[in-house]
């Protein structure tokens, strides 16, 4: 589905800074459409070759249409940029309109807000063609400019009932409507976001011009008396209430929304979201939303000990292995057996292929393993083990994405005993065109593709993996087989060519390749 920004870049003439205020807009609005108890739609007028488009003339305004009547067409369009639905009401839009075009014939209320840029407020067509709907249109101004108009929609017979609560929540947003068409809502520092900034369902707080508790949400009052405040909260000023009101002087001060946690026990922990209410240049008051985060911190704490513990098991498995390792190497230079000898230094590198993937667990606990950072280590640990005096080039093609750990521990041993065994057995012989050996790693249709060719003298012939005596390539048909699954092919074509295949999902990253 195309963005509201894509369709604002495509399909609209704003520049750059008109279309960043109109994404801070749709970033803040759900808490107007939540004060307002209200679906919101923000029109934008289509440009004039957008409009051409529309009417089915993709090179130039429409047939019969001079550039005059196209100008006139220019503000006569009107595309549905976003719309918000609110939590605190039911929605009147059961579609999605976002992209819509619609004439500005069909929409005289938003034209008249649009060219006037003043708030309007009438009716509009119900969806169902029964009755009418309330309709308050307000023009977004931008630099001083009207970019677009945004609409708030509502049944007067239908939605909540009108309390005492929802007389202050209308105000409010009567409030900011009015800092939206001077231009000073949102506010620039809106940009920055926060994903876990308070909702208006959360807990509200109106503070007049002297900061004082003007009006509490019963929600914000449950929020209050977790922190340890059972005073009374009307009439007073956060600061004699015993709550760190920083972030408050910030926002007056500043004109600008600050977000800040407030942890009045160490149980206890609340977001607190300032929001100034300016007028005529001055902080005439403040929205306050509070949200009680205290169990998503809890939550947040756990993980981190969680992460922290899980790193330091891998750190010390790697550091286990890597001790065996070192002791294997050591037992090898005890023994006279060349044949015990080289035993033990291959159980020391089949070892050190397992480490690898636990250094890289150790640095991220996560349950994905980037297996493109493990396979230069594997490479490294093949040409290592060449002890000829010949050169091995060794080449990696592809990306295997990010695999979990079942799959990338015994994955790596199979590549180091492949490319091991290429380097070792492939080049008895002298290749002609000096020793080569390829590795390549893909995915494709559910499954992890991994193929090693060489240009050595293959296999010999009639050579079957499933009656080797080779170590090596039986540990490797074994894990293939057993622990990841999959299938494995060998064969000799100007050289030794093992396939294999491994069904997995790998995460996005995993480079397409087709093998011939």
């Amino acid at each position: 589905m195309t963005s509201p920004a894509d369709l604002a870049r495509e399909y609209t003439g704003l520049d750059i800074g008109a279309r960043k205020h109109l994404e801070r807009l749709m970033g803040a609005w759900g808490m107007l459409s939540d004060l307002s108890f209200s679906d919101l739609l923000l029109y934008v007028p289509l440009d004039q070759f957008s409009l051409a488009v529309a009417h089915g003339a993709p090179d130039g305004p429409p047939a019969g249409v001079d550039e005059e009547e196209g100008a006139a067409l220019h503000g006569l369009h009107f595309v549905v940029l976003g719309q918000m639905r609110p939590t605190t009401s039911s929605t009147l839009f059961e579609l999605d309109l976002v992209g819509q075009v619609v004439a500005a014939g069909e929409l005289p209320l938003v034209l008249d807000s649009w060219r006037s840029g003043t708030i309007k407020t009438g009716e509009r067509p119900a969806a169902s063609d029964e009755g009418t709907w309330r309709d308050q249109c307000i023009p977004v101004r931008c630099a001083g400019e009207v970019v677009g108009v945004l609409s708030r929609v509502w049944s007067p017979t239908g939605g909540r009932r009108t309390g005492g609560l929802e007389r202050v929540y209308l105000r409010l947003f009567d409030r900011l409507a009015v800092m939206v068409a001077s231009g000073l809502y949102p506010f620039v520092t809106d940009d920055a976001g926060f994903e876990e900034a308070p909702r208006v369902g959360d807990g509200v707080l109106v503070l007049d011009e002297e900061r004082r508790v003007a009006f509490a949400s019963p929600n914000a009052v449950n929020a209050l008396h977790r922190m340890g405040i059972v005073s009374s909260i009307v009439g007073s000023d956060l600061a004699s209430l015993g709550v760190d009101a920083e972030a408050v002087s910030q926002a007056y001060n500043g004109r600008v929304p600050v977000i800040e946690e407030l942890e009045r026990r160490p149980d206890v922990i609340v977001l607190l979201h300032c929001i100034p209410l300016v007028d005529d240049g001055m902080v005439t008051g403040a929205l306050v939303l509070l949200r009680d985060v205290t169990d998503l911190r809890r939550r947040d704490r756990l993980l981190l000990s969680k992460d922290a513990a899980i790193r330091e098991v891998h750190h010390r498995v790697k550091n286990n292995l890597q001790t065996i390792s070192s002791l294997l190497r050591l037992q090898s230079r005890r023994l006279e057996d060349p044949a015990a000898r080289v035993a033990l230094l291959e159980a020391e590198r089949r070892i050190r292929a397992i480490a690898l993937v636990h250094e890289i667990l150790a640095r991220d606990p996560g349950e994905q393993v980037p297996f493109d950072e493990i396979v230069p280590a594997l490479v490294q640990l093949a040409r290592d083990a060449n002890v000829s005096a010949r050169h091995v080039d060794i080449t990696v093609h592809g990306d295997a994405g990010d695999l979990v750990a079942d799959v990338a521990t015994p994955l790596a041993v199979v590549i180091a005993e492949l490319l091991q065994n290429a380097v070792e057995h492939a080049f008895l012989d002298a290749a002609p065109d000096g020793p080569e050996v390829d590795l390549a790693l893909a995915s494709a249709d559910g499954q992890l593709l991994v193929e090693i060719r060489d240009n050595g003298r293959g296999f010999p012939p009639g050579f079957d993996v499933d009656r080797t005596r080779s170590l090596g390539l039986s540990i490797v048909r074994d894990l293939v087989r057993s622990q990841l699954s999959g299938s494995i092919e060998v064969r000799s074509d100007g050289g030794a060519i093992v396939r294999i295949a491994v069904p997995v999902v790998t995460a996005p990253g995993g480079a397409e390749l087709s093998f011939t």
